[in-house]
């Protein structure tokens, strides 16, 4: 099937992967819609950081669209009585939020047939991650498998392509690129518990995964941190 190659939808949602995966989509020559989520998670910061990336390596247009993930509740990230973990832990954490990603491809997949966008491109790692099930390449597979029958798109023969560049690479990797296509990071926001400015809290996973790919990138790491 032919594929519509300069217009591309970017999940954003304001850290340093989304930011990286945007970055690339851009130096790809494509025209880019962001869409970012705001699904009830306990701060706004990385909503905030979002349209900056976003307008600072200057899309189309952003996206803020509203669902609210909290009044289902079961993860830590959208239920304020559980507590974000501070250590590691096994098996797939509290910070898994339900069928997140399933629903926020949908929500891209519709954006894309609507601003008639040939590629999707979301910024899931299957390397250094927390155990998402969500986050795998058998799941990026199926989710393709199925927009190629859902959508009228695929159907009138113009197919679009679910994008996850990063999903094999490392942080230290990911961070490396990022940083050769220039991305800012000291504007990304990846935390947990961040604080109304961004400030993130240096001890959940999302703030260890990126302290190690910082060190081991042998890059200065730029997040600024809540002072204890």
């Amino acid at each position: 099937m032919a594929t519509k190659n300069n217009v591309a939808v970017v999940l954003l949602s304001g850290g340093l992967d989304s930011a990286t995966v945007l970055a690339i989509a851009k130096n790809k020559g494509l025209a880019c819609h962001t869409v970012c989520f705001d699904y009830g998670q306990r701060h706004i910061a990385e909503i905030e950081a979002s349209a900056v990336i976003s307008r600072k390596l200057k899309s189309k247009d952003h996206r803020l669209i509203n669902i609210p993930l909290d009044a289902i509740g079961g993860s830590a990230l959208t239920d304020l009585s559980i507590d974000i973990p501070k250590v590691a832990t096994k098996g797939i954490p509290i910070t898994y939020v339900p069928a997140r990603n399933t629903i926020f491809l949908s929500f891209a997949l519709a954006i894309a047939e609507v601003v008639k966008a040939g590629k999707i491109f979301i910024g899931i790692n299957s390397i250094d991650y927390s155990g998402y099930p969500d986050c795998r390449p058998e799941f990026i597979n199926a989710f393709q498998k199925m927009s190629n029958l859902a959508t009228k798109e695929a159907i009138e023969g113009l197919d679009i392509s679910i994008e996850s560049p990063l999903i094999n690479l490392s942080k230290s990797e990911i961070i490396k690129l990022g940083t050769s296509l220039g991305v800012d990071y000291s504007i990304t926001v990846s935390c947990y518990s961040a604080d109304k400015g961004g400030n993130a809290c240096g001890n959940c996973d999302s703030c260890r995964f990126r302290q190690q790919g910082f060190k081991e990138a042998g890059i200065s790491d730029p997040t600024l941190y809540i002072k204890s």
